[in-house]
């Protein structure tokens, strides 16, 4: 297997992986934790607005502009939730939908007349983990390194406002990575699968099933040629629907 497994691409994709995974397990039991299940969803595509408007208006695709575009855009949607949660916090999730499908329909408008507007879309949606490299990984190490250190160590200090901050920033470096979908289900399933679990061992077995599922997702990805956001998504799935059953058969052993 390893002779049909070019591992200088695999290996960049699978630490790029687990490097979305060592923020967004603890960060997505937070979102479950706090019912607002859908709020990376409407960051992401915020981000990814603010990506395309940069591209609209002819910014360098991979300069420091079409960043600070994305991490703007992220930003002032947490501030604008983290003050509609403290107004009207029962309809809080509404609202994050609302966003959301405001943020998507916005970059449809946006790209509608740039013939490359489909690819965008799609890159937006299933990202190009497999495009990763070691040296457009240290920045994303680097600043998740310092998100992991807020969040563990600061994040009573700073509240909730904290928390959609640190979201926010954590959500525009991932989704250039792994895009919306992929994004949402790395929050997402290990945090379910793991929710009945005590704290310590929910975050060590969140993280588990996430690695095992990216790389059993990114090497069929390369042995059969398949989209690798796509089949990443089935088999954090798969893996957590297993590790869930096996967990819950274990409580009532």
């Amino acid at each position: 297997m390893t002779e049909l497994i070019d591992w200088t691409i695999v290996g960049p994709a699978l630490a790029a992986g687990l490097l979305i995974l060592s923020t967004h397990v603890p960060l997505g039991q937070e979102v479950l934790k706090r019912g607002i299940i859908f709020i990376d969803l409407a960051i992401a595509q915020v981000a990814g607005l603010g990506v395309i408007a940069a591209h609209s208006m002819d910014w360098d695709p991979n300069g420091f502009e079409v960043e600070m575009a994305a991490v703007s855009a992220a930003l002032l949607a947490a501030l604008g939730l983290h003050w509609t949660e403290k107004r009207w916090p029962k309809t809080q999730e509404p609202l994050i939908g609302i966003l959301f499908i405001l943020a998507a329909t916005g970059g449809i408008l946006l790209l509608a007349g740039n013939p490359h507007g489909s690819e965008h879309l799609k890159d937006l949606l299933v990202g190009q983990i497999l495009w990763s490299t070691w040296e457009s990984l240290a920045p994303v190490a680097a600043l998740y390194v310092v998100m992991l250190a807020i969040w563990f160590f600061l994040r009573n200090r700073f509240g909730t406002l904290g928390f959609y901050i640190t979201f926010a920033i954590v959500v525009t470096a991932s989704v250039q990575i792994v895009g919306i979908y992929l994004l949402f289900a790395s929050l997402i399933i290990p945090a379910l699968a793991t929710s009945n679990l005590r704290k310590g061992n929910r975050l060590l077995i969140g993280y588990l099933i996430g690695a095992l599922a990216y790389f059993v997702g990114i090497v069929l990805s390369s042995l059969l040629d398949l989209p690798t956001g796509a089949i990443i998504v089935w088999s954090l799935a798969a893996i957590a629907l297993i590790a869930g059953f096996a967990l819950s058969e274990k409580r009532k052993a």
